[in-house]
């Protein structure tokens, strides 16, 4: 009796930390004034759902046992580049010392989108993502809270281990977790505000895939942190991966009740 105790609350448990991991949470839109943009426009965010936590090795190990076609030994090279999921002792099993909680890294573009799509879900927007990731604990908007930008910039400063366990970071007003202080994590975008030229022209498609761009007629000048992101995003291409950067889903609120 005792053993069949033991064994349904391990299940129990089990169970319970899966519907975590795969929870939504629904984030309500707005206007905002996003860093970049040469005119300063409002951009208008309509009312989306957004993973409460960003994408995990366990969920990915799932993904990849049923589509095959993502995993390490089979992904086309168009698809990903040579340190795709490169830490994974196999097609289907971690490395040693990888924690199961933790976020996936070295992703592609492509296999976050696939995954996103198999999930009935799809990749977030530059603007979702960081209209969400503007929030502290108490407030919808902390980006002119010195103290939060100071902790954005301490995390972008400390060395990573990039096997942390999801949830390990503060809870936003939105009831999101590691938007910051996790990894960099990928965006859907296909027309991004590019680094590098005077317009879309000079750059290739495949850059247009990527998680999203650099500040270019930024609005916010003191937003060092928005900076980094915008510039590291634009050194991306969609199939290149690293070992910070992972990803989350959001669904379309109007078309979806959870």
């Amino acid at each position: 009796m005792t053993v069949l105790r033991l064994t349904f609350c391990v299940l129990f448990l089990w169970m319970g930390h899966a519907n975590c991991q795969s929870k939504m949470v629904a984030v309500q839109g707005g206007n905002y004034i996003p860093l970049y943009g040469r005119d300063s426009l409002k951009v208008t965010i309509a009312d989306f759902y957004m993973d409460v936590y960003p994408v995990t090795n366990e969920e990915f190990v799932a993904f990849v046992k049923k589509y095959p076609k993502w995993r390490k030994s089979q992904v086309k090279k168009l698809f990903a580049d040579g340190s795709y999921l490169i830490n994974w002792a196999s097609d289907t099993a971690l490395g040693y010392g990888q924690s199961l909680n933790a976020p996936v890294t070295n992703i592609s573009w492509f296999a976050a989108n696939a995954y996103c799509e198999c999930q009935g879900k799809r990749l977030p927007t530059i603007d979702e993502w960081e209209y969400a990731a503007m929030a502290d604990e108490s407030e919808p908007d902390a980006r002119k809270n010195e103290t939060y930008n100071a902790y954005i910039l301490g995390w972008y400063e400390k060395p990573k281990t990039f096997n942390n366990i999801i949830g390990s970071t503060f809870k936003n007003y939105w009831g999101i977790y590691d938007l910051h202080g996790l990894v960099w994590e990928w965006t859907s975008d296909f027309n991004s505000v590019l680094v590098s030229g005077e317009s879309r022209k000079d750059v290739d498609n495949d850059s247009n895939l990527f998680c999203g761009s650099g500040a270019v007629g930024a609005t916010d000048l003191m937003n060092y942190a928005a900076f980094m992101r915008y510039a590291t995003r634009g050194s991306l291409k969609a199939k290149y991966t690293m070992k910070n950067l992972g990803f989350r889903c959001v669904k379309d609120k109007e078309n979806e009740q959870l």
